[in-house]
């Protein structure tokens, strides 16, 4: 039985909750595609060249995240996945503008 693929992102009221998958000391800082996790879950692959000590790639992450969605890094958060690789950011702002930002970085990426 195959597994349907969760979604990238899903909206909430306030923005949009984003999966990612992070590589910290990745050499550069980029977004890398779109990837399905065996478990289905669907991820946005991300580098960055920051170390994974004292929350420095997740502050890297949220930094990328917001330059990319055009956002300011306030409105970035990172609600889930602190300490491991698979990582939930909350974006706040208006839905369908983050959806369409992010649907255009899929088409770049993917």
């Amino acid at each position: 039985m195959s597994r349907t693929p969760q979604p990238l992102w899903t909206t909430t009221a306030h923005g949009i909750l984003l999966t990612v998958r992070l590589t910290p000391k990745g050499g550069r800082d980029a977004l890398d595609g779109i990837e399905r996790m065996a478990d289905g879950r669907t991820v946005l692959k991300v580098r960055v060249r920051a170390a994974a000590s004292e929350g420095e790639a997740n502050a890297a992450l949220t930094r990328l995240i917001a330059r990319t969605l055009s956002v300011a890094p306030s409105r970035v958060a990172l609600v889930a996945g602190a300490t491991g690789r698979v990582k939930r950011l909350s974006i706040t702002g208006e839905s369908p503008v983050l959806a369409a930002a992010l649907q255009n970085i899929m088409g770049a990426t993917g």
